[in-house]
């Protein structure tokens, strides 16, 4: 497990008596459900990223807004953490239990509850599934924009506390871009509501602040958010290329011609063989790379930028370029890589998704620099990522009952992060900080920058009860971060690195 990964966190936690408390609530919230028992526990000892579990010490499952302001207030007064769930698909164990705290797990507030077609807006609940949104807007022409690939799954809170992004994210922006107004509850149980359906709202944008805030501000309880009008026409099309750096620049080139594709996916060979033996979408086994590019608008201006990409990818040295025929071949294309990462999961054991953002002019360098790790360790690692705007995701492939190659597989993802951040790209874009990339929160800030986010976290929760550990590591774990590198030789001096 990473080197820093441990649980200190929950020793320095004030210890509850679990009996007293359940007594309590089964007392005060006796429709409450309310699971305590170690089989009614065990499955949701992790979110998506399976190799960090913990068994939490109980689990709520409230029905009312009454039920969470009841919970969130207990636990305020008792001291005990709170870690909010939704989907559970989350990959960076956002949604990782406390064993000394309450999981509010928010799968019952599954309702959308207006669609205002004139409006262009929804208003949902937390629990509802991403795609749902777009199933109850499409009767209007209308459907959500950000779209990652567990849509089908996902809920739309977990969205907007990791601020999800999506294959279409590149034009139609992340969830921090779709989200008009949450309300939530504070730990205290006091009701905010954060935004509004107008464009603007007056004082700090404290929405934007909280879309991405990986529930350490608030519990979400209710979320508006902006529809769009389906695009008239949509193609895609699917380049091959014989070097995966070549793909890595031609996806610079595109922008450079002016022209924003409504997705810019690419996946290496590996990625390719795994999503064809799986979906069967007609992609090239023997390319070493493919670049999906789907444009979208009104007709005339579609098939002038399909002829604009065609070029850029003859110029960058495509050997084979193809144009999905019809929509059944484009939805087919796209199953091919939103069906990546299950795929993937045939070929291994186990497998570590990380996710990290770099400038689109660096994708050559890190693709190159990504191999030589995936060779160094001898782990190979399958690059499935959204190219338009630098998000990649590699898979590095490995055995987690191998004795060690769990432990590999951390060391190589926190490289790859960490390199990065080297070349003036981020460790997260889509996946959130979570428990998983704590470490490398403190090569991206330096103290003086993490200071101020644990006093943005006490102005919301001064008790510092709602996910706990997460997303913001202390200043000591990065002064022993710091001391890790220098002693490895991957500091020039024990200072953080500012980047």
């Amino acid at each position: 497990m990473n080197i820093l990964f441990d649980e200190r966190l929950d020793g320095a936690l004030p210890s509850v008596d679990r009996e007293a408390l359940i007594a309590h609530l089964q007392a005060t919230l006796p429709q409450l459900t309310l699971l305590h028992r170690e089989e009614d526990l065990r499955p949701f000892e992790c979110d998506g990223l399976s190799a960090y579990r913990v068994l939490p010490m109980l689990v709520a499952l409230p029905e009312t807004l009454e039920q969470i302001a009841s919970l969130l207030e207990t636990c305020h007064a008792w001291g005990v953490p709170v870690v909010t769930r939704g989907a559970g698909t989350g990959l960076s164990g956002g949604a990782l239990p406390l064993e000394k705290g309450l999981l509010l797990v928010m799968s019952r507030f599954s309702r959308i509850l207006e669609v205002d077609p004139e409006a262009r807006i929804a208003r949902v609940q937390p629990g509802v599934r991403n795609l749902a949104i777009s199933e109850a807007a499409a009767p209007y022409g209308l459907y959500y924009a950000p779209d990652p690939s567990s849509q089908i799954a996902c809920s739309i809170g977990g969205n907007v506390a990791e601020n999800a992004g999506g294959v279409h994210c590149l034009k139609y922006g992340l969830t921090v871009h779709n989200v008009l107004a949450v309300d939530i509850l504070t730990l205290e149980g006091e009701h905010i509501t954060l935004g509004s359906e107008a464009l603007d709202t007056p004082g700090f944008d404290l929405l934007a602040l909280f879309t991405g805030s990986e529930g350490m501000l608030g519990v979400i309880t209710e979320i508006t958010v902006k529809l769009l009008p389906k695009p008239e026409v949509a193609k895609v099309l699917m380049a091959s290329f014989d070097d995966v750096e070549k793909a890595g620049k031609a996806v610079g080139d595109i922008i450079a011609a002016g022209i924003i594709p409504g997705g810019l996916e690419m996946m290496d060979k590996l990625a390719i063989q795994a999503a064809e033996d799986f979906v069967k979408a007609g992609y090239p086994v023997d390319a070493k790379a493919i670049l999906l590019c789907e444009l979208d608008g009104v007709e005339a201006d579609v098939h002038t930028d399909c002829e604009t990409v065609r070029d850029v990818f003859e110029a960058a040295g495509a050997t084979d370029i193809r144009l999905a025929r019809d929509d059944a071949e484009r939805a087919t294309f796209w199953a091919g890589r939103k069906a990546a990462f299950p795929a993937v999961g045939r070929m291994a054991p186990d497998y570590y998704c990380m996710d990290g953002t770099i400038p689109r002019r660096e994708l050559p360098h890190v693709l190159k620099s990504i191999a030589e790790l995936s060779a160094t360790h001898g782990l190979r690692v399958a690059n499935v990522f959204h190219a338009g705007d630098g998000n990649m995701h590699p898979l590095i492939l490995f055995d987690a009952n191998a004795p060690g190659e769990l432990a590999l597989a951390e060391e190589v993802g926190g490289k790859i992060l960490e390199l990065c951040v080297e070349v003036g790209g981020s460790i997260t874009g889509e996946h959130g900080v979570g428990r998983e990339k704590i470490n490398q929160m403190c090569a991206q800030f330096n103290p003086d920058e993490i200071t101020v986010f644990h006093a943005v976290k006490a102005a919301f929760d001064p008790r510092g009860l709602l996910n706990p550990g997460k997303n913001i590591p202390t200043l000591a774990r990065c002064a022993e971060f710091g001391a890790m590198h220098v002693h490895q030789g991957q500091l020039p001096h024990p200072e953080l690195p500012r980047f």
